[in-house]
Order: C-alpha cells, then structure tokens, then sequence
C-alpha cells in the first residue's frame, strides 16, 4: 500500500462527507473506482465534483450530471471561475445534518482539488499548480465555522503511463518514452473529431498503405 494511499484512506475514514473531483474534459475517465469502492465500504454520503467545467459546452455537462447520477449525487462547476458553485454549496448541506462537517476532498492529481478548497473558503490558503502531483500531503483547512476540508495527495490509479498521462494524473517529462502516450492521444482524436487533425495540423486520418503495414 502506498504512503498516498494510506493518507486518503485515512482521511476518507474521518471524514463525513467525501467530494470526488474529476475533469470536465473527461469525467469517467479520472473517476478514482478505488475511492468510491472504499467510500462505500464506509457507508459515507459522496459526491462527484465535476471541474472545470468552463472548459465544456453546457449541454454535454447536464448530460454527464445526468449519468453520473445514475449512480452518485453529481454537480459540476468551474472552480477557478466561481462558476456553480452555488450547486455545491446545495449538495454539500444535503450531504449530511451533522454540523461541523468534516469534508474530504480526493481525486486524480491536477483535477483541481486545492482550487476546490479554495472556493469553499473563499480565498487562497491553499496552494496550487498545473503540475500534476502538487499537493503532497494532507492538508487540513477550515472553510467555516461549520465546515472542515481535508485536501489529499492526487490518488493515481495502476494504469499504463500513457493513460496517466492522457488524464494529466502524470507529467509529460516523466516519461520515458513519450511517443506512445502521443500516438495514443492522436487515435482518441482520429476516433471521435477526425476534422481537428486536418484543421489545426493539415492531415487527415487514413488506413496505413501495403508498404505501411
């Protein structure tokens, strides 16, 4: 098990209430399975924060709220921005009527945790990067008279290192070869908006000739 593991398995335990952070770009993808499993194991209320959503049309946010709460209560917002933030606010005081509240706040690296806390304090106490891996440690914040938050260090599940760093959960450098995360973000996007490849780079997407192969 591993020291950042430990540490978010143990604030989970504390906490009343658990905030999963992941980006709007890619919400199931920087889902952490293994924190909600762990959640409710513990039968604790959890809620998926969808950020920076100011990066997302409208319309594909309520689509993913709307599948997301299939399973879990789920809202999204821009941080940063201060955009539906009034959403959060709502959910959390749902989350439970015990008063203060102990709120942890979990999720892939760089998908904004600190900038969350933040937001629930109205101010920046906490500190913040686009480099993944940021935080380190746990950090204990009190938002409110009725409100504590525990920020974690990013949780990065067992994937490849390409996919980490497709979920920018792993910094380009990092890697040793970074050919394979590139090729692998090009067929995403050859996959699902073919036209942006030929638009910002001049080609297009096609089958690999005889002497290709």
């Amino acid at each position: 098990m591993s020291s950042a593991w430990r540490e978010v398995r143990r604030v989970v335990k504390q906490a009343d209430v658990v905030l999963e952070v992941v980006d709007a770009r890619d919400p199931w993808g920087t889902r952490v399975l293994r924190v909600e499993k762990l959640v409710d194991e513990l039968e604790k209320p959890l809620i998926i924060v969808i950020n920076k959503a100011d990066l997302v049309p409208k319309d594909v946010l309520d689509r993913w709220v709307k599948v997301l709460r299939r399973e879990r209560e789920a809202v999204y917002i821009s941080a940063s921005r201060r955009l539906g933030t009034r959403k959060l606010w709502i959910a959390l005081k749902k989350a439970t009527e015990k008063r203060p509240m102990s709120v942890a706040v979990v999720g892939l690296p760089n998908v904004g945790k600190s900038t969350i806390i933040n937001l629930l304090r109205g101010s920046h106490s906490v500190g913040t990067s686009p480099i993944p891996g940021f935080t380190k440690s746990v950090t204990r914040v009190r938002a409110k008279t009725w409100l504590r938050v525990i920020d974690t260090p990013g949780v990065v599940p067992r994937l490849e290192e390409e996919e980490l760093a497709l979920r920018s959960a792993l910094r380009p450098e990092a890697l040793e070869d970074p050919l394979p995360a590139a090729m692998r973000l090009l067929q995403l996007i050859a996959g699902k908006r073919p036209e942006v490849l030929e638009s910002l780079y001049g080609f297009a997407p096609r089958d690999p000739g005889p002497d290709e192969i």
